[in-house]
């Protein structure tokens, strides 16, 4: 069988086609400050490995462009879900309840665990593509800012948002300057 000769069904009923409008309270910035994690920590922590790059010859710059680009990544409930997956793992390895891994084991990090890793790996790509996932592991193995401090599973959640937005942020910065360049002739 072909996937052509399988029926099309409309499982999902009538779902709208957007969010509704509605306030929630569980704002991701809200969730990770509970958790350890202000957005001041995520700016610093991807400043700390900041490198000077076409359209981002200043720090002050960067910075501007990574918020703007954090904000807009957060914006997407899934990235938001997939972050909060994090904090759950890490709060339930924290307590001993990750299934088939004991609280030793957690706290030890150990090097053939990889579903931290898999995680951050995964929000990174998601926000970025291949570009997020190299800067990931520039951030997973340099550990600067607060990835030094958070646990397990957390460490390589922020790594994932900071390289994700990061590899956004240097891509945006040619793309302003290339548009502004444009613009101009």
């Amino acid at each position: 069988m072909k996937l052509s000769d399988v029926d099309e069904k409309d499982l999902k009923g009538e779902q709208p086609e957007e969010l509704e409008e509605e306030k929630y309270d569980n704002e991701i910035y809200n969730v990770m400050e509970k958790n350890g994690v202000s957005k001041k920590d995520i700016i610093d922590t991807a400043m700390e490995l900041y490198f000077s790059h076409p359209g981002l010859e200043t720090k002050e710059k960067a910075e501007s462009i990574f918020i703007r680009e954090l904000d807009i990544a957060f914006s997407d409930p899934n990235l938001c879900i997939l972050v909060y997956s994090g904090i759950l793992l890490e709060k339930e390895g924290k307590e001993g309840s990750l299934p088939n891994l004991s609280k030793s084991s957690y706290e030890k990090d150990l090097s053939f665990i990889i579903a931290d890793e898999v995680l951050g790996m995964s929000i990174s790509k998601y926000i970025s593509g291949d570009k997020g996932m190299f800067e990931y592991v520039r951030f997973d193995k340099e550990k600067p800012g607060i990835l030094s401090k958070l646990g397990p599973f957390m460490d390589d959640v922020v790594a994932g948002i900071v390289g994700g937005v990061s590899a956004n942020m240097y891509t945006r910065a040619i793309a302003e300057m290339d548009n502004n360049n444009d613009s101009s002739e």
